[in-house]
């Protein structure tokens, strides 16, 4: 298990590396377009608002994973170690079962909508249902982290 941690890890690092590469000169082309041709490029705008919303859900998988999200500690740190170790179970509990109605099942019914409609998006003409997979994507990875660390424990 700890192998594979470290291989989606490894990948999704560089997948966020690579997807922040792409924004950036996506963004920079956006700048060059308008202010030095005078004529915008029609579809950067519409690719950096996919990109981000990309970065924020991969990048909240990743964060998940290496265990660095933003926690409120008041309550664990005036426990004691026992009492510590099984708040830290419910959480971790609450989480994934907040992640698999959200994320899996909630993305997963806004990309099987979205399809069914054959919604694209205005400048890319892109399926909005590829935009909004990796909600289900992002889910799924959380849940493999947060099982992997109940198991850990």
């Amino acid at each position: 298990m700890a192998e594979l941690r470290k291989l989606i890890d490894k990948i999704l690092g560089r997948a966020l590396v690579v997807i922040m590469s792409v924004m950036v000169v996506n963004v920079l082309w956006q700048v060059f377009t308008r202010y030095v041709t005078g004529d915008p490029s029609s579809f950067t705008d519409e690719l950096a608002r996919y990109l981000m919303i990309w970065i924020g859900i991969l990048g909240a998988a990743y964060v998940a994973g290496k265990n660095l999200h933003v926690a409120i500690d008041i309550l664990p740190s005036r426990a004691s170690a026992k009492t510590q170790k099984k708040l830290k179970t419910v959480v971790t509990v609450l989480v994934i079962l907040f992640v698999l109605v959200a994320f899996v099942i909630g993305g997963s019914r806004l990309v099987y909508i979205s399809y069914l409609l054959g919604q694209q998006s205005p400048a890319l003409q892109i399926p909005l249902a590829v935009v909004y997979m990796i909600l289900p994507i992002s889910g799924l990875l959380i849940i493999f982290y947060k099982v992997s660390d109940l198991l850990k424990k």
